[in-house]
């Protein structure tokens, strides 16, 4: 199966400000046994994702309130994002930072923590602020393992994603970046796991994924705030969302 974006590039290149050129995105052609997965995969992430958004409606009460109660802010923060084929998404979390916050990416900020909401800490430790994309996942936006998606400023990597065809995967709630060092990966690391798991998504390696994910934000793996979030490199360091820990490798995840 060939997937390409150049069908849907006037689509696209309304739907989305950044201007990056489509062009560069190259068609992917997927094994049949990925193509038979990715249709299993979408009706899967459905079904889970409305199964878990009715048995998480308490828990949507209750930090709704806490956030309410605490900041007098909008529950929701919503952010435009970059989706499948390039087109703009816009993606819902929980508030974690005050209205007044500068909107970049958090490791842009030098002191966040003046920013950032008493219950919001707390959100995102536990990565529950990610909780509202359950909403995402049941609309088609996203799913629940594939690359996470980017904030529209962060052209450089839309690029690099581009060429690698990464696009062609719908974004995801967690990813191989994220299992694999979260704040600590440069933008190149991310766009190379991004790759690597275009090339290799399956069942098994998805249920790996999505295990570790729980065992990562449970320890707190590759968690990094502000500055310090910087790994040492002269990439930067997108804490928009979730970023991951280096040295995981794909290969072994899917064995």
């Amino acid at each position: 199966m060939e997937v390409s974006p150049h069908d849907t590039a006037n689509k696209t290149t309304k739907a989305h400000p950044s201007k990056i050129d489509l062009k560069l995105y190259p068609s992917v052609v997927f094994t049949p046994a990925q193509q038979r997965y990715s249709r299993v995969k979408r009706i899967t992430d459905f079904i889970f994702a409305f199964l878990l958004l009715l048995l998480s409606l308490p828990l949507f009460v209750i930090i709704s309130l806490a956030i309410l109660i605490s900041t007098h802010d909008p529950v929701l923060f919503r952010q435009e994002r970059m989706g499948r084929y390039g087109k703009t998404i816009l993606v819902y979390k929980f508030r974690t930072m005050y209205c007044n916050a500068p909107n970049v990416a958090t490791c842009k900020l030098h002191n966040p923590d003046q920013y950032i909401t008493p219950i919001g800490r707390l959100l995102r430790v536990t990565s529950l602020d990610e909780l509202p994309q359950l909403i995402n996942i049941l609309r088609g936006d996203m799913s629940f393992v594939g690359p996470r998606p980017l904030i529209l400023s962060e052209k450089e990597i839309h690029i690099s994603r581009m060429q690698k065809g990464v696009y062609c995967l719908r974004p995801g709630l967690t990813g191989l970046a994220q299992v694999s060092g979260r704040d600590l990966v440069s933008n190149t690391q991310k766009v190379k796991l991004d790759e690597e798991y275009l090339h290799t998504f399956c069942l098994k390696l998805d249920c790996r994924i999505f295990f570790r994910t729980i065992g990562a934000v449970v320890k707190r793996d590759g968690v990094s705030e502000g500055d310090e979030a910087e790994p040492g490199t002269s990439d930067k360091v997108d804490k928009s969302e979730s970023s991951d820990k280096d040295g995981g490798d794909i290969a072994r995840l899917a064995e």
